[in-house]
């Protein structure tokens, strides 16, 4: 991913809870050179030093097949907001795109182990419905080894993290303040979301 120094993020922890709240991502790998992509929730976890992405396909899904076999790419993206050149000082301006997105390499290796993949999915339970653990717990084990059948488990090592804060860093404190406002004051969350990332960041400067 191209990143300009001054939008380049460099704050690990920071990174990672984006990554956790926005964990609905793209899975990108490569088969006969040719692209394919997947949108997955995943966990994200630090183990130690490693940084490990869990999910898991539905079996009939033909990226599914060559997970193992290249290096894959997890997007992490969510809220964007276009940036409209009258919050600029200067007439000579023109528009652009405040976003956040972290790219995530590694390398996937299948969990096939059925304990395993029972315990992957009871962590995606913990993480994305708590209430339902207890329905899940009381599900019979025939039935949640079946659902195991059809699905692929896999965790991903990331070897290379990209991360990228696109918030108007190039700015004056005046146009960014102007942005804050604007983008605050925005019917529309994404653009919500952006504004208070913009305004974390000027807090902590």
């Amino acid at each position: 991913m191209y990143i300009p120094k001054h939008f380049q993020a460099d704050n690990h922890q920071e990174t990672l809870a984006f990554m956790q709240r926005y964990s609905f991502a793209t899975l990108i790998t490569s088969a006969n050179n040719y692209p394919e992509a997947t949108h997955l929730p995943f966990l994200v976890e630090q183990q130690g030093d490693q940084l490990i992405l869990s999910s898991h396909f539905a079996k009939a899904n033909p990226q599914a097949a060559g997970i193992e076999l290249n290096t894959a790419l997890v997007i992490f993206t969510e809220p964007h907001a276009y940036i409209s050149p009258s919050n600029y000082e200067k007439e000579q301006n023109v528009p652009t795109w405040n976003y956040i997105a972290i790219h995530a390499y590694g390398q996937a290796k299948v969990v096939t182990d059925e304990v395993k993949q029972l315990a992957v999915l009871e962590k995606m339970i913990r993480f994305y419905d708590q209430g339902y653990l207890q329905q899940w717990e009381s599900l019979p084990m025939d039935y949640k080894l079946k659902m195991v059948k059809g699905i692929v488990a896999f965790d991903i090592t990331v070897t290379d993290l990209q991360a990228k804060k696109k918030l108007s860093q190039n700015r004056t404190p005046a146009e960014r303040d102007t942005i804050i406002n604007n983008l605050s004051s925005s019917p529309h969350s994404n653009e919500q979301e952006v504004a208070a990332y913009m305004a974390a960041m000027k807090n902590e400067a």
